[in-house]
């Protein structure tokens, strides 16, 4: 008896198959698998900064901003292109030594204005002090986001879990997911301070697995940073999608290579 409720249940499921036997067209419901659609992935990673976060456009606002609050103009004989002409390859520089655990968070902080000052003549340290608790107080506050980013998390939302992985301080990172809405997409958010380890070392993207209950095969990692989010997810074993918004040339063989955030929906 159960063999013949398991074929009376096949015989009135959703979709009909042709079977052709002795040229006589029998039409017999089953299972609709056209519409099981396979998914590779369960998790995605997001990196935050630069890739959903638009850390460049909210950056140039808040130091403007500083800049004009501290007169920085009649301080060091400079205009505002002028300061960030040298203060943003100097901080990109501080940043790499960090990721390399060669400075701690707390130089980085001040060092990266201090430096910035004494090239234009002003040693300054308590002046670099002020500037650097305003930048980590105004510069979460902004809100500018990556073309389609809210559209397509909200897309994905239904069919993944979605986790954050950034090498940026706790105090500022969670506090641009909520000023600019991104929070509420995001199961876990894992930070390099949480661990004590910075993208790119594998140990962070394998914590990150493991606080999300993910394994590699089912894992994807998405950013913009081929060093830090590409490479790093290749040497932890996962796939990657590298949001490439300015093209520029390659240096590792990404899983997927987009160059805008939409079009994660053609892969996913």
């Amino acid at each position: 008896m159960p063999l013949i409720y398991g074929i009376l249940f096949i015989l009135r499921c959703y979709i009909s198959l042709n079977i052709i036997f002795s040229g006589i067209i029998v039409n017999l419901p089953i299972f609709n698998m056209t519409h099981m659609k396979a998914q590779k992935y369960q998790h995605l990673f997001f990196d935050l900064d630069r890739t959903l976060w638009d850390f460049d456009g909210n950056s140039r606002i808040t130091l403007r901003e500083i800049f004009e609050n501290r007169d920085l103009q009649q301080k060091l004989g400079t205009d505002f292109d002028g300061f960030i002409r040298f203060y943003k390859p100097y901080n990109l520089q501080l940043w790499d030594q960090y990721k390399q655990g060669q400075i701690e968070k707390a130089y980085l902080s001040v060092e990266r204005f201090a430096g910035s000052l004494r090239h234009f003549g002003l040693d300054d340290v308590d002046l670099a002090t002020k500037i650097s608790k305003d930048y980590l107080t105004i510069s979460p506050t902004k809100t500018k986001l990556f073309p389609d980013a809210l559209e397509v998390l909200e897309t994905l939302k239904a069919d993944y879990q979605m986790h954050i992985i950034t090498n940026g301080f706790n105090e500022v990172q969670f506090v641009k997911l909520e000023n600019s809405g991104l929070m509420p997409f995001f199961k876990n958010i894992i930070t390099s301070e949480m661990i004590g380890v910075q993208k790119p070392k594998p140990e962070i993207f394998s914590y990150a697995m493991a606080q999300s209950d993910a394994n590699k095969e089912e894992s994807l990692m998405i950013g913009d940073d081929q060093d830090s989010d590409i490479i790093g997810a290749q040497n932890a074993g996962m796939d990657q999608v590298f949001v490439d918004f300015h093209h520029d040339p390659l240096k590792a063989n990404p899983t997927y290579h987009i160059h805008q955030l939409k079009d994660l929906l053609n892969i996913l």
